[in-house]
């Protein structure tokens, strides 16, 4: 079996733990940096404020060569110090990132340490913002960078190993339904080898979606999915089962599945290194065993070929929460 690269918007942690993050690109890391820039001119007012009354107070006359080199050293810490102290600080953020949901975190998903902060910040004002090494063509080389990378990484974070990503999403998850007490016999003698985690993604944005969704748009779009799913998976479902009962046994089996070879994974490392394991952890007690099947289910409009897309709601409904049945 070869193994498939991850894609732009995945990061696997050192637990080996995949995490989905959305990259944030260029219009919104150049508007963080507009932020940035009036607040570091805003500072720079106020501390040339300040610094002109200090020095008008001294004694001695300061000369322009003394003048430049005190000009350096304020636009060093304004340039370095300023989205060093902040990042470092404040996890990765700075008031530009901050107000447009960004953060800089380590390629492994973690936060960003002083080394990472200082690393990407010096390569930064080398070779990108302001650029003191040959401005016009750093620039050009760091946005060509930026917009080539999969993960938008500009120059900075290629040498310290980060990437910025965004923390809002576009929407969180919805209810999704658990496993139907009359399918947890027949899910576990599935066969799920067929079913990829791109379909099961789909399965459980559809089911927690399904409510957002209109007719016929809905009942297409379930009755396609448990094909696909019944294409790959056996054996078929039981007779009379609702499309959203299939899907939801489905998914909540090859999430018990998932959930048992963790389970192992950490007793076995356990085991052999008791340190590599949290204490606290203990391995997921056996389940009980599933009630008797109901003896019928109502029809299931969307595996029942011939029915109509704008078909009306399942019998059985969506199963009851504590916010109200949630139809079909």
């Amino acid at each position: 079996m070869t193994a498939q690269p991850l894609s732009s918007d995945r990061l696997v942690t050192g637990e080996a733990v995949e995490l989905e993050v959305r990259a944030a690109r260029a219009g919104s890391r150049v508007t963080a940096l507009l932020v940035d820039l009036i607040v570091i001119a805003a500072l720079a007012l106020v501390l040339g404020s300040f610094g002109s009354l200090a020095l008008s107070s001294l004694p001695i006359d300061l000369n322009a060569a003394s003048m430049r080199g005190i000009t350096v050293v304020a636009t060093v810490v304004l340039l370095v110090g300023y989205p060093v102290t902040w990042e470092t600080l404040y996890r990765g953020r700075t008031p530009g990132k901050a107000a447009l949901g960004l953060r800089v975190v380590r390629d492994d998903g973690g936060p960003v340490r002083l080394r990472h902060a200082l690393t990407r910040s010096l390569v930064g004002v080398a070779t990108e913002w302001p650029g003191v090494l040959l401005p016009p063509i750093t620039w050009v080389a760091a946005l060509t960078t930026m917009l080539s990378n999969p993960r938008g990484k500009r120059l900075g974070d290629l040498v310290a190993g980060t990437m910025v990503i965004h923390e809002r999403t576009p929407a969180s998850w919805g209810w999704v339904p658990g496993m139907p007490p009359a399918l947890a016999g027949w899910a576990r003698t599935l066969d799920l080898t067929g079913v990829s985690d791109d379909l099961a993604l789909a399965v459980r944005h559809f089911l927690a979606r399904a409510r957002e969704l209109r007719e016929p748009a809905r009942t297409e779009l379930g009755r396609a999915l448990a094909a696909e799913v019944a294409a790959v998976s056996t054996p078929p479902p039981p007779p009379n089962v609702p499309g959203w009962a299939y899907l939801a046994a489905v998914l909540a089996e090859r999430h018990r599945r998932a959930r048992e070879r963790l389970g192992r994974a950490r007793a076995v490392s356990a085991a052999i290194w008791p340190d590599l394991v949290p204490r606290q952890y203990e391995p997921p007690a056996a389940l009980p065993a599933p009630p008797p099947p109901r003896p019928e289910l109502p029809s299931n409009p969307m595996l029942r070929p011939g029915t109509p897309s704008n078909a009306d709601t399942p019998p059985l409904g969506w199963p009851t929460t504590a916010q109200g049945p949630r139809p079909f």
